[in-house]
């Protein structure tokens, strides 16, 4: 074991190099060592490689997580002890286990939840009983996994894992290594061939809402983007999705009984019957409550299996096709892990003095429908209260092939009297937390989206476009002046500066003395008149959900850390 001080910053290899040893190292480095680290394999050579070779063969995916995971010390047989529950769908399979993790850490399980993506810091998307790992854990945990697999990359064609499937290892390794009860695992995308579907033996599975997204991997149809999803099922695995349209539910029931799998379809949460009250959620809107059924069918099924094992259905029950699923009456224990559960950046509220700030992570036109909806609801409920006029706010960002143009359109209703546009990078400074680094895109790119975003927010608001000062870009640091178009769209080079200008000063936790304040030009601090004598501001931050962690890590202390 060797300890490096918190200044001792040697890369890995070099000091392999040093000792020429070939015993396993455990380091204790600083966590924003490991992290660092871990963001080269987000374009390492090897990892790009990887992505060619298999986009044609996508089998080759769960082929090759299979050398890794043994390559990491584990094997696939292991993964069988972890009592897993397996999730997938395009909206709402975060909440879904979110719900399904806190209902069973309730019961006084140890539970093991794996989601992505984080919002402020890698280690939330490995969490033990609902909080993300501890900073040395991570660091410890991380150097145990990348030391094994550096140590054999030689033998192996020099290859390392992607970014994506190297925490998929480390999570696993995690959760044996802390000998959770059971592990709640959100698949990254898809689900046939997505590297968490390595699992062999789930206790049970769950699809949430089906909807188009990530078109160049999964297909450009729900209904191919259905079967990739149904991919998870496993054979006499008890599997639970929420209510379908006709297609992709065709091919879900196909998919079943082609692997052998019985499948049922969950109840509206108001068929579960109660004794007084209605079940109440923690996650504020409508779409929440199919996530909060399929999450109390997978809370049974793992505890039906957990306490009374002969009660699994066998897998002759796939002969009956899709069956709908019981709605039990939820145990008191089970209402209060819904009540009580919390799943931050997804339909959050936060106040702070006059400026409320309401966050979804909605980035398909499908979650920014549920989005809108429930925006439009809370934010009149805030209004009526608040005493005097309010100016409202969005700020937008879209990354990857989404359409920005589509989830901008079903905005537009929302009646924002500014539109603020920024990408998804936390501060104009090159001290930025690694954590949200992103190196698959580049500054150029990111700000050229933020400008075609406002020219169809125009388009959309029947505003012709106007010449205007452009956003000055810089390839070694980011520019400190907002651009300038119009009256009621702007765009920001970072979150912060965007942040400081839509609040003018009214956020006590933005005009903090710590905070770096970003200059702006005389004509964009007069624009925000209005601003500064509403009696309130309201922002909807929505379009992604890096963005909605960046605003995250400056308005709540809690992330700052």
């Amino acid at each position: 074991v060797i300890r490096l001080g918190s200044m001792a910053r040697v890369r890995f290899s070099k000091l392999r190099k040093i000792l020429k040893t070939t015993c396993t190292l455990v380091f204790f480095l600083p966590l924003q060592d490991a992290v660092c680290t871990l963001n080269t394999l987000q374009t390492n050579a090897c990892a790009l490689e990887q992505v060619r070779r298999e986009r044609g063969h996508p089998q080759l995916q769960l082929q090759a997580m299979r050398g890794f995971l043994e390559r990491a010390g584990l094997v696939v047989e292991e993964l069988d002890h972890l009592n897993i529950i397996h999730v997938t769908g395009t909206k709402g399979k975060g909440s879904t286990c979110a719900f399904t993790e806190h209902i069973l850490r309730s019961y006084g399980f140890r539970t093991g939840f794996y989601s992505s993506p984080h919002l402020v810091e890698v280690r939330e998307r490995i969490r033990i009983n609902g909080k993300p790992i501890g900073k040395e854990l991570f660091t410890k945990y991380f150097w145990q996994v990348y030391g094994r697999l550096y140590e054999t990359k030689d033998t192996h064609g020099g290859s390392m894992p992607a970014y994506f499937r190297f925490l998929t290892i480390l999570a696993f390794h995690v959760f044996l290594q802390e000998k959770v009860d059971l592990a709640v695992i959100e698949v990254g995308i898809g689900g046939a061939y997505d590297c968490t579907n390595i699992i062999r033996r789930p206790w049970v599975c769950g699809i949430a809402s089906l909807g188009i997204d990530h078109t160049s991997i999964l297909g450009d149809t729900i209904e191919k983007i259905a079967w990739q999803k149904g991919g998870i099922f496993k054979p006499g695995v008890p599997a639970f999705t929420v209510k379908q349209p006709d297609g992709p539910m065709m091919v879900l029931k196909e998919r079943a009984k082609e692997i052998g799998c019985p499948l049922w379809v969950c109840p509206e949460l108001e068929e579960y019957p109660a004794d007084s009250e209605p079940l109440r959620l923690g996650l504020a809107g409508h779409h929440q409550r199919s996530n909060a059924s399929l999450a109390l069918q997978l809370s049974h099924s793992w505890l039906q299996r957990r306490c009374l094992p002969g009660s699994i259905p066998s897998p002759a029950d796939e002969s009956k096709g899709v069956s709908p699923a019981a709605g039990f009456q939820p145990s008191p224990i089970m209402a209060k892990g819904l009540e009580d559960t919390e799943w931050p950046g997804r339909t959050q509220t936060l106040k702070h003095g006059p400026v409320t700030y309401f966050l979804d992570g909605a980035h398909t036109t499908r979650s920014m429908l549920a989005c809108v909806s429930w925006f439009s609801k809370v934010a009149s409920q805030h209004e009526r209260t608040t005493g005097g006029p309010v100016v409202r706010v969005l700020l937008f960002n879209a990354t990857g092939e989404r359409d920005s143009a589509a989830m901008l359109k079903l905005l537009v209703p929302c009646h924002f009297d500014f539109a603020v546009f920024c990408p998804n990078i936390t501060e104009a400074i090159a001290s930025c937390n690694a954590d949200q680094q992103n190196f698959n895109v580049s500054v150029e790119n990111m700000l050229t989206r933020c400008l075609d975003n406002q020219r169809s927010w125009r388009l959309l608001n029947g505003q012709e476009e106007k010449p205007g000062a452009q956003l000055l870009i810089s390839r070694d640091a980011l520019p400190l002046v907002a651009a300038e178009r119009c009256s009621k769209t702007l765009v920001f080079p970072c979150i912060l500066s965007a942040l400081q200008w839509l609040s003018q000063g009214r956020d006590s936790v933005l005009a903090h003395p710590d905070k770096r304040v970003i200059p702006v030009k005389p004509s964009v601090t007069a624009k925000a008149a209005p601003l500064r004598d509403a009696a309130g501001i309201h922002v909807l931050v929505a379009g992604s959900l890096h963005l909605v962690g960046g605003v995250l890590k400056h308005l709540d202390p809690s992330f700052a850390s």
